[in-house]
């Protein structure tokens, strides 16, 4: 069996539940998550420690899903919204205008307060998993998920 093979083997179950989670439906999960091995595989050489693959894989599973998401929110069509009266469009347009503040925002806090956000918030993880897949302590999970909590909190002030 290659190392690719072993990866692949190891993770593959782990990486499409953190995309199930992440994304909320499980074709596309499915889908996100062969491109996530298909980048990885591109991409192995720069695996430096095989011990840290699982933390490796989800940042390529989380911008996979970022890049998707992206993409789809761009051909989305306002028909819809358009078609709604004038107040509820207004209202609409404001919460998707302070929802994408709010991811430009995450995306400016540095790692690992970031990660941690992102898995504890949008993948649903527990801090004992984050824990884990850091090799840290639950502590040093919930203080960074705090301090994230709070920075983010902060730059949208």
């Amino acid at each position: 069996m290659t190392d690719f093979e072993a990866l692949f083997t190891e993770n593959y179950a782990f990486i499409q539940k953190y995309l199930t989670k992440l994304s909320r439906d499980p074709s596309l999960a499915e889908e996100l998550t062969q491109e996530t091995f298909f980048r990885a595989y591109m991409n192995l050489s720069q695996l430096r420690e095989r011990d840290k693959a699982p933390v490796w894989l989800c940042q390529i599973a989380k911008n996979s899903y970022y890049a998707w998401y992206n993409a789809s929110r761009k051909t989305e069509e306002l028909d819809e919204e358009l078609a709604s009266d004038a107040p509820d469009l207004a209202e609409s347009l404001i919460r998707k205008e302070l929802s994408t503040e709010a991811f430009a925002r995450l995306h400016e806090l540095e790692d690992p307060y970031k990660e941690v956000f992102l898995l504890h918030v949008f993948a649903n993880l527990s801090l004992n998993e984050i824990s884990a897949l850091f090799g840290k302590s639950e502590s040093w999970a919930r203080v960074t998920f705090y301090r994230a909590k709070k920075k983010l909190s902060e730059s949208l002030r």
